[in-house]
């Protein structure tokens, strides 16, 4: 990618929204397990950091993606993975299928607004018994004249619990085969029959309220669904590509927050009569992270290049989506051996890390799933060859 001067003024922009509103408050926000989603979201939106890439017609600045990676990538600099994800849902999760496919009508209800940092928006795929397999989630929206009347529940929803509203991925027809039957519907979650079962206790991603949700009976108009009756399951794979590469850039900086801070520690900490950084186990390993970050980096860069071209990058994007995740999975854990028993301390930023950080081989597909994927657009899945 070809960063401009713009590019980087949307950097800055971010930085500073990080330290006044964010940085100061991180500690306080973990351990209370939620932190103020709508001080947060209107703070963000009131610097138009909500929609880089969406319309001016709703508040948007009509940018291209790469400055939403830009965007996605210094939010790795905060220390709480937790509230990064839940930014991320606002801003590239629950609203691409509303911009691209919403009516005009639904758009200036939803839309425009989240954008602002007015309302909070989640995304309702998950379900306790269809987490991975989408195609297989049982919440229905059964048609009922001029609405829809929608049961069922949702798992692991980042802002549920203070949020206003779910993009919800639901069946809505008996034919077609699972890939043909679904719907995304706005649910407004003060909707009668919406309730919050519970608030869930996690081991990564502290700071954001991740809820399960329960529909009974909930009656929405039928003009709350995005786009046509019955391309839900589309409109969803097309946001998990955007969905995909926020993950991957999210994580790079992180993990790269991580190594700078394990070299300082290291370069100060005296064993032996040198420093832990003087031992060539450490620095070669510190160095092979950092190669494997700047691998990452340039598979994600031409994803998003090919994304804006207009190519198909599900190949793409779930290389680096699963590149991000085994990342995740190794540099925190190596980075944190070498803070030795002070990398155990809640008091330092890596044991955080290293919690948080585990989550990105699992939320947003599951490195199994991204090489599923990848084998079917190889040619070598057993599916496609049958």
């Amino acid at each position: 990618m070809h960063f401009t001067h713009e590019h980087r003024e949307l950097e800055r922009t971010t930085r500073r929204i990080i330290a006044e509103h964010i940085d100061p408050y991180l500690d306080e926000w973990e351990a209370e397990q939620m932190f103020p989603a709508h001080r947060v979201m209107k703070a963000l939106g009131a610097a138009g950091l909500l929609g880089i890439g969406k319309a001016a017609d709703y508040g948007g600045m009509e940018l291209d993606f790469s400055y939403e990676m830009v965007f996605a990538e210094t939010l790795g600099e905060v220390r709480s993975s937790g509230l990064t994800s839940a930014i991320g849902v606002q801003s590239t999760m629950c609203t691409p299928a509303l911009a691209n496919h919403g009516s005009d009508a639904l758009k200036r209800e939803y839309l425009a607004p989240t954008i602002a940092g007015d309302l909070v928006g989640c995304i309702g795929v998950s379900e306790a018994s269809a987490g991975s397999d989408v195609s297989q989630i049982k919440t229905w929206a059964r048609r009922d004249g001029d609405d829809y009347i929608i049961n069922g529940s949702k798992m692991w929803i980042t802002n549920g619990v203070q949020g206003d509203w779910i993009c919800l991925l639901c069946n809505t027809s008996q034919e077609g085969g699972p890939h043909k039957n679904k719907s995304l519907i706005i649910v407004p979650l003060k909707s009668p029959g919406v309730s919050v079962s519970r608030k869930l206790d996690k081991l990564v991603l502290r700071a954001s309220d991740t809820a399960e949700l329960f529909f009974d009976d909930v009656r929405v108009p039928a003009s709350n669904r995005i786009g046509e009756e019955n391309m839900g399951f589309i409109y969803q794979m097309e946001q998990f590509q955007e969905e995909r590469m926020f993950v991957a850039a999210r994580s790079m900086r992180s993990m790269e927050r991580a190594i700078e801070e394990t070299i300082e520690y290291a370069g100060q900490r005296q064993v032996f009569g040198g420093t832990i950084l003087s031992n060539q186990v450490v620095y070669h390993k510190l160095a092979e992270m950092q190669t494997e970050i700047q691998a990452l980096r340039s598979l994600l860069y031409r994803a998003i290049e090919q994304y804006m071209d207009g190519q198909d990058i599900a190949q793409l994007a779930s290389m680096a989506k699963y590149y991000a995740g085994k990342l995740s999975m190794k540099i925190p854990n190596e980075c944190l051996q070498f803070w030795g028993g002070q990398g155990v301390m809640n008091e330092n930023w890596i044991s955080r890390a290293y919690r948080d950080l585990r989550q990105t081989a699992i939320g947003g597909g599951a490195n199994e799933i991204m090489l599923e994927v990848i084998a079917k657009t190889m040619g070598i899945h057993p599916g496609k060859r049958a």
